[in-house]
């Protein structure tokens, strides 16, 4: 059966009301009571929502980059973990990302070198260097997010830290930092001593 036969049209709008505010009515009036129609018609109300807090959460992103931007990357330390968080936050999957910095230590270009699966990615060294190489940088901030939410640095991520600054200090390239994003939290790896 395809109707709400066993809700009248007020009852019908006291639960439909917290989903979709003012425009319940309008909905009811062009489902014409049919639970398909219904259906189909917030879906692309969904659709736009979800396309609305993606455009704000780009928004945010942006505008975490523009105050990140021509600024010495170790004087504000709190802005790169804010860029990160916006950047990394909730995602559903693990992501590795490289922000290079001149000789001043103002970003030059933030790439996201690296997308894993669910618990890990794989990071290649030579990636690494070659994009340094094409940005002529001087340091580099490694930044990687833990979709389950734990935000103490793993081994194994304290190992590819001590890789990575390896392999670029053969080019004069120093690491900063490599911060472990998850959830609300931010980890930096040279606070614990790992850099």
């Amino acid at each position: 059966m395809d109707t709400f036969s066993s809700y009248d049209n007020a009852s019908l709008k006291e639960l439909l009301l917290p989903f979709f505010g003012k425009r319940t009515d309008a909905l009811l009036l062009q489902s014409e009571g049919r639970l398909s129609v219904l259906l189909k018609l917030s879906r692309k109300l969904y659709v736009r929502q979800s396309r609305l807090f993606d455009a704000a959460a780009e928004c945010g992103r942006r505008v975490a980059l523009e105050e990140l931007g021509g600024q010495d990357c170790l004087t504000s330390p709190r802005a790169v973990c804010d860029y990160l968080h916006w950047h990394l936050g909730g995602r559903e999957y693990e992501a590795f990302v490289m922000l290079t910095l001149d000789s001043q230590h103002r970003l030059l270009r933030v790439h996201e070198c690296f997308r894993g699966t669910l618990a890990q990615t794989s990071v290649y060294p030579r990636e690494i260097v070659k994009r340094v190489l094409e940005d002529n940088a001087a340091a580099a901030i490694f930044a990687h997010n833990h979709p389950s939410g734990v935000a103490e640095p793993s081994r194994a991520d304290e190992l590819l830290t001590q890789t990575l600054k390896q392999a670029l200090a053969l080019i004069d390239v120093r690491v900063v930092d490599h911060f472990v994003v998850a959830g609300s939290r931010t980890v930096s790896l040279a606070e614990l001593g790992l850099v």
